[in-house]
């Protein structure tokens, strides 16, 4: 706020208890009449505390407590109880030199061991950032993505940054089951440590559940062979660790202490799903804060694309341009929304009702759509598995096309629909953000319902038995001994094949139109164009791909390697693919509400992959002739079975924590947060409130101050 603004003068009332902000004690009154006329001054009048300034031994001046936090607080800063570097605060360079004088006055008066706390806090501080600095430059891609920001903008370097982290996230979890699941029972079955293996008691099962036997390995193997084991899951890997069927180990001897793989394998599972949660929601809340932010009031909009809507990370002219036309695209969008509100304001009665029964029309048939991509899809799958148990033993190109065709039938659901929703949507009479926004998250919900809807169908097809005896295994052994295998290498073949799709496309269509449109003359082919960048869409690929990962690791442990090396080339691909074959997107994306975007689709397709794997753990029987868990009849057996091994009083502990005299003091507690939590959000809004009054009483003011210089030089 301005100077003359800021002027306070004491007042007969005490200070009001809604307001935030404390008054200033610095400044009298202004000596220029006109200046107590100004808007901020008439009506922000404050009691002023009485201000001592004291002066120690040596002559230097030393503020009083009060004054000292009246300055802190008019710059903005709360306390200097934290250590925090000067540079760090948003001020300018005489604010920061005054805060400096405070510090060391303060400093001065501190006893010796506060003066170490001090001077250690400051020593780390600068360690962390000369680490965090140094990391920097160990970033994976940062140069690339550098380059990438100063040619096309932060939009589509959103999108490679996106790309890096689930590099990094799929990297993790891989090292995760790796360390504590593949390299215990690898090392074991090599015969380094001791180790059991799982044995089915007798009795308590039928013989006939206990078989499993690898077709495709016995016999003369010709070399295409093994290339439709490898593309399929089948043969010479299916008992390998890349699936869950290797995984026969028990307990592996370290020493003296026994490693329990069953119960390791499950906590590892639960451990993979848990970090990616917390990482996702992590990175998404900065995003959600500068969304809500942005998006809270129009004019900010306006104000922001006005004044703030260009990317000083450009530097290529070509992207210039782009970055011109997607500014104009903003404002086009905004008055054309602008618009909409007011068409939608003028509505008749007649006219809602109209539009209303069209838009249910419409509706009708997106689920008419989508029911048929779901149909056909279950319908897929069951011919494919029932092809494949018939066929069993026969590895040849039919069978690997029929193994192929539920993926074949996700990925033209996933081309087909999202055309059908992008023309549906245009007579839907919506705004152009919102019709962008509900055409996206139609298509993420065909992109990851097509696995739901393949895991029902491989559900259905596992739990359906037609004998007794298949019913005393709980599962149709005769078609699926190792089910958990079988759904590992669908999810396999999901990624393989999504892999190929991705770079087929690239290869195969985009380069030759690139050459197409770049060489011929042909008016149709330059009306055609390159082929446009559109950051949603490859978004939508690569959430598709994640969501098949955390779905099939927990069936194949190993699958977070290959979706590492599959992203890790596909980042290479997509780069020079846009450098070289396609054209940015003309319609705008910014970088925060990128992120905050992806992630948010990443989230809803981590929430699926919970489903399935939660009633996979608690609700399908284990299978009897494979993996880690034969002895339970579900996986999620392990954990009670592991704590009835503890001491009683541990056993205590953990059915306390788990009964409802815990849990109703626990869940107050939250309640408890949740409300503190509420009432911190609502402090902060009225934070918010107080600053925008102050924005406005400071343009009133210089509204003011410009009238009365106009008079003035009218006067004179």
């Amino acid at each position: 706020m301005s100077e003359a603004g800021a002027a306070r003068e004491p007042d007969s009332g005490g200070i009001n208890d809604n307001e935030v902000f404390l008054p200033d004690t610095n400044h009298l009154p202004p000596t220029v009449t006109f200046l107590q006329e100004l808007p901020s001054y008439q009506s922000m009048l404050r009691r002023r505390p009485s201000t001592v300034r004291t002066r120690d031994g040596q002559g230097f001046v030393r503020r009083s407590p009060v004054e000292s936090r009246s300055i802190l607080e008019g710059l903005g800063v709360e306390s200097l109880d934290r250590v925090q570097s000067i540079r760090e605060y948003p001020l300018n360079m005489s604010q920061k030199r005054q805060l400096r004088d405070i510090q060391e006055a303060n400093t001065k008066y501190l006893s010796g061991w506060d003066q170490w706390k001090q001077t250690r806090s400051k020593s780390w501080r600068k360690f962390l950032d000369e680490t965090k600095e140094l990391s920097s430059y160990l970033e994976l891609w940062r140069h690339d993505i550098r380059n990438i920001e100063g040619k096309f903008g932060t939009g589509i370097q959103s999108y490679f940054s996106f790309l890096r982290f689930l590099v990094l996230l799929n990297f993790v979890i891989f090292v995760l089951m790796f360390s504590f699941i593949t390299l215990p029972s690898a090392v074991s079955k090599h015969g380094v440590l001791n180790g059991s293996y799982v044995k089915v008691p007798p009795k308590s099962i039928e013989p006939q559940c206990t078989v499993y036997t690898v077709s495709g390995t016995k016999g003369l193997i010709y070399f295409y062979n093994y290339i439709i084991d490898l593309l399929s899951g089948t043969g010479f890997l299916e008992m390998t660790s890349l699936f869950y069927g290797y995984y026969t180990i028990d307990k592996v001897q370290f020493n003296v202490i026994k490693y329990n793989v069953p119960l390791a394998y499950l906590l590892t599972t639960l451990a993979y799903l848990s970090l990616s949660l917390i990482w996702i929601v992590k990175r998404s809340v900065e995003g959600f804060k500068q969304s809500l932010i942005r998006d809270e009031d129009q004019f900010q909009s306006y104000c922001n694309k006005i004044f703030a809507g260009w990317d000083f990370c450009i530097t290529d002219i070509n992207a210039a341009r782009l970055k011109h036309s997607s500014l104009q695209y903003e404002l086009k969008t905004d008055l054309e929304e602008e618009r909409l509100r007011q068409k939608i304001a003028e509505r008749t009665t007649d006219q809602k009702l109209r539009i209303y029964c069209l838009r249910i029309f419409l509706n009708i048939i997106v689920l008419a759509v989508l029911s048929g991509c779901f149909y056909s899809l279950f319908r897929a799958t069951v011919f494919s598995q029932e092809k494949i148990s018939n066929d069993s033993g026969k590895p040849n190109v039919d069978n690997l096309l029929v193994q192929y065709l539920p993926s074949m039938v996700i990925t033209l659901a996933n081309f087909i629909a999202p055309l059908i929703f992008s023309l549906i949507i245009k007579f839907e009479d919506y705004s152009p953000a919102f019709e962008i926004r509900l055409t996206l998250m139609r298509c993420v919900f065909v992109r990851l319902a097509n696995i739901g809807v393949l895991l029902f169908s491989l559900g259905t097809r596992i739990t359906s038995c037609a004998s007794e005896k298949c019913t005393a295994c709980g599962y149709n052994y005769k078609l699926y001994p190792c089910w958990e295998s079988r759904v590992g290498q669908e999810m396999y073949k999901l990624m393989i094949f999504d892999f190929i799709i991705i770079f087929a496309i690239t290869v195969f269509v985009d380069f030759p139109r690139k050459l197409i449109v770049t060489y011929s003359s042909w008016k149709a082919f330059q009306w055609c164009g390159l082929q446009e960048f559109a950051i949603p869409d490859k978004v939508l690929e690569i959430v598709y791909g994640q969501t098949i990962c955390w779905i099939g690791t927990f069936y194949s442990p190993l699958l977070p390697a290959i979706a590492t090396i599959k992203y890790f080339v596909i980042f290479y691909i997509k780069k020079i693919s846009l450098m070289h074959t396609c054209r940015p997107s003309t319609r705008p994306f910014r970088a925060s509400s990128s992120n905050f975007f992806f992630l948010v689709v990443l989230l809803i397709g981590l929430v699926l992959a919970f489903i399935p794997l939660g009633l996979s753990m608690t609700h399908l029987r284990s299978s009897k002739a494979c993996g880690p868990f034969v002895n339970f009849n579900r996986s999620w057996d392990v954990v009670p079975y592991t704590i009835h091994t503890f001491p009683a009083a541990l056993r205590k502990v953990l059915n306390g924590i788990a009964s409802e005299a815990f849990a109703v003091p626990f869940f107050m507690v939250i309640c408890l947060v949740m409300f503190y939590f509420i009432a911190l959000a609502g402090a902060h809004k009225r934070v918010v409130d107080q600053l925008r009054e102050q924005l406005v009483m400071e343009s009133r003011d210089k509204l003011f101050l410009i009238r009365k210089l106009t008079e003035a030089q009218r006067h004179s």
